[in-house]
């Protein structure tokens, strides 16, 4: 039976099928959802429904996985602040000085004479990172922030980020080099 076919009742019958490590399956939605995703495939230039789908289940993994204050995990935090504001740029200093094992590396970046911008790359286990970016966050005198983390559960974590393996990355010189050719 095709895994389209109606079954008595005019249920679908849906089977897997595998392909290697591929399986298709099918999925019933409504007319209008699928409309929807339909669009955001095309805004997002996926080729396909099944990419932005495993796109979707990813993600939805990814959070499941980052709610385990067990699981590993890395990110970004973003701030907006007005350095003006009494002592907020010592107090961040601070807060990230006493969790030096999490602060990977920070970006402070003057917007204009009274905003900066501060990103803080962390990283960590989720049940200190969260905390930390919450702390972080809710400092007085933060006007914006963001927090994005990922989870590193199905990554090799035996040397820490500071130890990283030296190896060639192709220079600016380089690069410019070949776009002139």
């Amino acid at each position: 039976i095709p895994a389209h076919a109606p079954a008595q009742g005019g249920a679908a019958i849906q089977r897997s099928f595998a392909m290697g490590d591929i399986a298709r399956f099918g999925v019933s939605l409504e007319q209008e959802l699928l409309d929807d995703f339909d669009e955001l495939c095309r805004k997002r230039g996926c080729a396909n429904r099944s990419e932005a789908l495993r796109h979707c289940i990813r993600r939805e993994l990814k959070e499941e996985a980052l709610a385990n204050p067990q699981g590993r995990c890395a990110g970004v935090l973003t701030l907006i602040y007005d350095h003006h504001d009494s002592d907020l740029p010592r107090r961040l200093t601070s807060m990230q000085h006493e969790a030096h094992s999490l602060v990977l590396s920070t970006l402070h970046v003057h917007l204009d004479s009274h905003h900066c911008l501060e990103i803080m790359t962390l990283k960590g286990m989720g049940g200190e990172v969260r905390p930390l970016a919450d702390r972080l966050r809710s400092a007085k005198g933060v006007l914006q922030s963001a927090l994005s983390l990922t989870t590193l559960e199905n990554m090799d974590d035996a040397a820490p980020a500071r130890e990283h393996p030296r190896h060639e990355h192709e220079s600016f010189s380089t690069l410019k080099k070949v776009r002139h050719a």
